[in-house]
């Protein structure tokens, strides 16, 4: 879960919450480019995604979940995540199935403590860009593809007089290129691993990232 170094006094405890959707579903016309190992990983399952604007203050530009701060009227961390994803991509959240979160991860950079919130899209609704200066497209990428090792990559961005590096996801998405990395990429290596999904890949090939 690569962000910018930070403070390593940083006291999680302290942190800001905050919460993000990782929203599964069914795609309606865009299947997969090839059908994953895994036998619970249909071509036609995908993750819901945005790209932040590019004139955003944390973290331009990059492909992200849905979600943000926990405001004080959130009864915890699974209401903020769907009241994000509703602002950021207009989805109705009575469709989402909350199947629960998983364990907070601390930003010290940002000074965020963050819990990821798995939902399946029981009843998806139309997405889109709500407001372009939060985000500039709203996308549904196949799982599989995720998975598939020819997708896969190792960025590695030198700052601080160090390297660092982490998983990645090059796709092609209704004909645009996405990169996936940072916190997204990071959580989603560390989901598929959980799952029992991950196929085996080179991270060898590397992305150098500006």
């Amino acid at each position: 879960m690569w962000e910018p170094p930070g403070d390593e006094a940083f006291d999680a405890r302290a942190a800001r919450p905050a919460a993000v959707l990782i929203l599964f579903g069914v795609l309606d016309a865009h299947p997969a480019e090839r059908p994953a190992r895994h036998a619970a990983v249909s071509r036609d399952l995908d993750v819901l995604l945005l790209t932040r604007a590019a004139t955003l203050r944390s973290h331009p530009g990059q492909v992200a979940f849905p979600g943000g701060r926990v405001d004080d009227g959130d009864r915890g961390p699974v209401d903020a995540a769907l009241r994000e994803a509703e602002e950021e991509t207009g989805l109705d959240p009575a469709g989402v199935e909350v199947l629960g979160p998983l364990a907070d991860l601390a930003l010290p950079f940002s000074r965020h403590r963050v819990t990821p919130v798995i939902g399946w899209w029981a009843d998806p609704s139309p997405v889109y860009a709500v407001d372009r200066a939060e985000s500039e497209n709203v996308f549904r990428a196949p799982v599989a593809d995720l998975l598939d090792p020819a997708h896969r990559y190792t960025w590695a961005l030198a700052r601080g007089g160090a390297t660092h590096t982490g998983p990645a996801w090059r796709l092609d998405v209704d004909g645009s290129p996405r990169l996936v990395w940072g916190f997204t990429a990071g959580v989603l290596d560390r989901l598929f691993a959980t799952l029992g999904w991950e196929e085996p890949w080179d991270p060898t090939r590397r992305i150098s990232l500006p």
